[in-house]
């Protein structure tokens, strides 16, 4: 697909990419040396620390400036490559929304592409997991996840089929509340060829790394951490709030990258997914991928400081 020169969202992508000082100079800032990456333990492949997430913001009917502010979103994030892009069929018109703007960036661009299977049985998982297919545009997709382990037993066969036969590169089990934390960890014990975990860490809900980590390191397997912000919780504490000194002096510009650096920096996590449907918003995220991550003493520090908010 092809932009006309008279293409309205073409005119406003350029301009915002090109014009706008903060987001030319996020673009620009973003690539110059590269992001921070991690491996995926059980290939080696790497993704950049801070991805995208899709629930709730991408569940956008229609077009018009909702969808071409999406569009900014993206074309923000394009400048990492093979960044992750985690959707679900369970987020309304999101596979929708990404696979119809993806095409739309007309350049070349590698993402990783991340969605998951929410129902009960085989053949309506793979109706499923088919329509994400058609939904997003994509021959492959690189993670398909168990979401809320719903009927788990039931699709890993599946998956572990189509895996094989390389519709999908990776396969993943989910969930986003604490109290399922024990039953991820005994899914993660009975699957020897789990490459991915999404769970729910951050500076709100930091259980996961009292055993879960662990367990995730020691077995090999990739962290995706959700709900960074908490649902918009983190902001409410620090709005008003000034950074401190010593934070500013160790490269994190913004309440944001303040609680995505802590996140990432954690040794079992590969990286974290924030949701935004604001351009400017995904460029400070991406600045938590960049100069250096904090180490345990500066964690500890965070941690503490996150507890007076």
């Amino acid at each position: 697909m092809s932009w006309k020169d008279t293409d309205p969202t073409r005119r406003r992508l350029l301009k915002l990419i090109g014009a706008l000082p903060l987001v030319a100079q996020g673009v620009r800032a973003a690539t110059a040396g590269g992001p921070i990456r991690k491996p995926i333990p059980s290939s080696g492949e790497t993704l950049p620390v801070i991805g995208l997430g899709t629930s709730r913001v991408f569940d956008v009917s229609g077009s018009g400036a909702a969808l071409d502010g999406l569009l900014e979103v993206l074309a923000a994030l394009a400048a990492f490559d093979n960044a992750m892009i985690d959707t679900s069929p369970m987020y309304g018109e999101a596979e929708r929304v990404v696979g119809e703007l993806l095409p739309r960036l007309n350049r070349p661009v590698r993402f990783f592409l991340a969605t998951k299977v929410w129902t009960r049985g085989r053949e309506a998982g793979i109706a499923q997991m088919d329509r994400s297919f058609r939904l997003l545009g994509a021959k492959v997709i690189d993670l398909m996840q168990i979401h809320n382990l719903l009927d788990w037993r039931t699709h890993i066969g599946t998956l572990r089929e189509w895996k094989a036969a390389g519709r999908i590169r990776y396969l993943g089990i989910t969930h986003y509340r604490e109290d399922a934390h024990d039953d991820l960890m005994r899914v993660m014990r009975e699957l020897p060829d789990l490459d991915f975990l999404q769970v729910n860490y951050s500076l709100l809900e930091p259980a996961a790394e009292r055993r879960l980590l662990p367990l995730a390191r020691e077995r090999g397997v990739a962290v995706i951490a959700n709900r960074p912000f908490g649902r918009g919780a983190w902001f409410r504490r620090t709005r008003g709030r000034p950074l401190p000194e010593w934070v500013q002096e160790a490269g994190i510009g913004s309440w944001a990258q303040f609680a995505l650096k802590w996140i990432v920096s954690h040794p079992a996590i590969t990286c974290a997914i924030p949701a935004t449907a604001k351009a400017r918003h995904m460029l400070d995220n991406l600045q938590a991928a960049r100069g250096s991550l904090p180490d345990e003493a500066m964690r500890r520090r965070m941690r503490e400081l996150a507890r007076t908010l």
